[in-house]
């Protein structure tokens, strides 16, 4: 039974995801006091962590961030803002996907059950030629140089990645996405396989992503 840590200090909010939770078959630890919280977090043994952004005297982000220095347990970020900015901040300080208040509750399950999924099979990294891919982190690295990926980019690259060499398509990843988020259409798709070329383009790897029309594309 998978272990997931929730800091989350709206008692309504709180209660609701524990009960959601708890029917689905995870075990379940909700903190109430939030004194120390980084310790706890270090200590609770989790599968992963459910991380509100605005907390009583300190920021879900800062605690991310130094939690990241000691601890890859995958995070997911909950919070009420809707900017894209504080979704690229958190994705940067390490959390595994960002999620907005109020949920959809399938969604939310869909969505840390596919963290859950992807942190146990590909671990806390794996290399794409001579670059690390950090799933824990959303970044890739090479040469002292890292790239961090928005969500949805880490996604599509992760999908490529797992089929290296094969075509992918668009549909394929369309689901990927659909799987992880909410409805995604097809500009959109092609938006981020747009940026995941330039952010691999500029770690050396300028030709990465090949498309093959009216079929999908290929890492190579």
């Amino acid at each position: 039974m998978k272990r997931i840590l929730i800091i989350e200090d709206d008692t309504v909010l709180r209660d609701e995801l524990t009960i959601l939770l708890q029917n689905t078959g995870y075990e379940v630890t909700a903190l109430t006091q939030y004194q120390d919280i980084l310790n706890r977090m270090l200590t609770a043994q989790a599968d992963l962590i459910l991380l509100d952004i605005n907390l009583p005297e300190t920021n879900g982000e800062t605690l991310l961030l130094e939690f990241r220095k000691q601890n890859d347990t995958p995070v997911i970020m909950l919070t009420s803002r809707t900017a894209e900015i504080d979704e690229l901040l958190s994705m940067s300080f390490g959390a595994d996907d960002f999620i907005t208040k109020p949920y959809n509750p399938t969604i939310l399950l869909l969505r840390i059950s596919a963290v859950l999924k992807r942190t146990a099979k590909t671990g806390t990294a794996q290399m794409y030629h001579d670059a690390e891919v950090s799933t824990v982190k959303g970044s890739i690295t090479r040469n002292g140089a890292e790239q961090v990926m928005t969500k949805n980019e880490m996604i599509i690259f992760q999908l490529l990645l797992d089929r290296q060499g094969e075509i992918v398509t668009r549909d394929a990843l369309m689901t990927a996405l659909w799987d992880n988020d909410e409805f995604i259409n097809d500009n959109a798709l092609s938006v981020n396989i747009s940026r995941l070329r330039g952010k691999l383009a500029e770690l050396g790897f300028p030709d990465a992503i090949e498309t093959r029309k009216k079929q999908g594309y290929v890492l190579k």
